[in-house]
């Protein structure tokens, strides 16, 4: 026998006992998001490696060390995508919707790649639902956004949730604080990690969003950034605070919150979960009003964010059991399986859910398997009933029986399962 094949670290199979939580995701997506206006993208799994590089940074570690990137035949550097928002704004200035659409709503779901240490709720292969409003710089349109958040983590049954919010300022006063914040971290940098002495020169404010026990300490006496805003950042933090309440939207504020990267403006938010560890992040978003410019558009305003799905999966609670089968065909015999066969088909033309054995195997054990379908009824079909011109419907559940005519046998069992 050959020897199985192994799937590759990092990556998970869906099975169809799982379908029914990930299916009450999409169906939050579904219902919830047209109400706020968002409309379904679907962009490229892999891009140009430039795509990323240009918008997520060549001094972060998804490009540096986690981004899976491969040379196509011309020899271009191809990347299979790490997250949704940069495929987003490159497809909206490729096909000139900034021009059309002076507030684009667009939201996606789907896989996206990563080489980074597989944990718990954490894969090499990963999904995420993400929004992204592209064209409005109004702090009230960061509530509406950071409100549907909380909307998408409430139907999809996650409480034990925390928002949380900072203002990450913009081009007139951050420049600033990362000296302040440089400053003030150089005189311990042997005592930081690797990463973060590389960062103190390369991106300080990742400084502040280390995982590693030391470098938090160091930095919990660091300046903060809200002691730095500009006034019109802190109007625009003040205005998002004040929405929040004003919706009953619970949050707290977090001044280490940060974005590392300068197309970040103003707000940053992350819905903060119990029960996932040091990476215990569900969703992640922020205003990138710089991004769009960054990408070869004109300067337009954005903000969104993205849910990490296996994540938000371990926090739900068990999708529940598949719903009860309506309706089960026993055949015995070529004949009855030819006559089970039209029956099924023209009971499925209806809207009803049915199943039917292709096997030659007793009556008893078609019967277990209907049991272990959890179907409701069986229509039973054997060389008997085709001989008086009826069939044998039996509830599985009331332990009961009547026998139905072959003529008018769909009909019947399409009216009697019709709501």
């Amino acid at each position: 026998m050959s020897e199985r094949i192994q799937p590759v670290k990092g990556t998970h199979d869906i099975l169809p006992e799982e379908q029914g939580v990930w299916g009450r995701v999409r169906a939050a997506a579904s219902s919830i998001l047209p109400l706020y206006g968002y409309r379904e993208i679907a962009t490229p799994m892999f891009e140009r490696a430039e795509l990323f590089e240009r918008s997520v940074g060549v001094a972060t570690d998804i490009v540096e060390k986690e981004m899976y990137t491969f040379a196509d035949s011309k020899g271009r550097r191809i990347a299979l995508r790490p997250e949704g928002t940069a495929g987003v704004v490159r497809a909206c200035v490729h096909h000139g919707r900034l021009r059309a659409h002076p507030l684009d709503k667009l939201y996606y779901l789907g896989p996206m790649f990563r080489r980074e240490r597989p944990q718990k709720g954490r894969f090499r292969q990963f999904h995420q639902l993400g929004v992204e409003a592209i064209g409005e710089p109004s702090a009230t349109l960061d509530v509406e956004v950071i409100a549907l958040l909380a909307r998408l983590l409430t139907a999809c049954g996650v409480d034990r949730v925390e928002l949380q919010i900072n203002s990450v300022g913009c081009s007139e006063c951050r420049p600033a604080y990362r000296d302040a914040l440089v400053s003030a971290l150089s005189a311990r940098r042997a005592e930081l990690c690797g990463d973060c002495r590389r960062r103190l020169t390369t991106n300080p404010l990742r400084l502040l969003d280390c995982k590693v026990p030391t470098c938090g300490e160091i930095t919990a006496s660091a300046p903060e950034l809200v002691d730095h805003l500009c006034d019109g950042c802190r109007d625009h933090l003040a205005t998002v605070e004040q929405g929040l309440t004003d919706l009953g939207v619970a949050y707290r504020l977090n001044p280490r919150l940060v974005r590392g990267l300068d197309y970040y403006t103003r707000t940053a938010f992350e819905a903060i979960a119990e029960g996932l560890g040091a990476q215990a992040a569900v969703a992640a978003g922020g205003r990138y009003d710089g991004l769009v410019e960054e990408l070869g558009g004109t300067p337009t305003p954005a903000i969104g964010f993205a849910i990490g799905l296996e994540r938000l999966v371990t926090l739900m609670e068990d999708g529940g059991e598949d719903p009860p089968l309506p309706l089960f065909v026993a055949a015995l015999g070529d004949a009855a399986h030819r006559h089970a066969l039209k029956l099924v088909e023209a009971v499925r033309g209806a809207g009803v859910a049915v199943e039917m054995d292709h096997s030659d195997r007793s009556l008893k054990a078609q019967l277990k398997r209907a049991d272990r379908l959890k179907a409701r009824r069986a229509v039973i079909l054997g060389e008997e009933e085709l001989a008086a011109g009826e069939a044998t419907v039996r509830d599985l559940l009331a332990h009961s029986q009547a026998r139905y005519p072959l003529a008018d046998l769909a009909a019947r069992l399409i009216e009697e399962e019709r709501p």
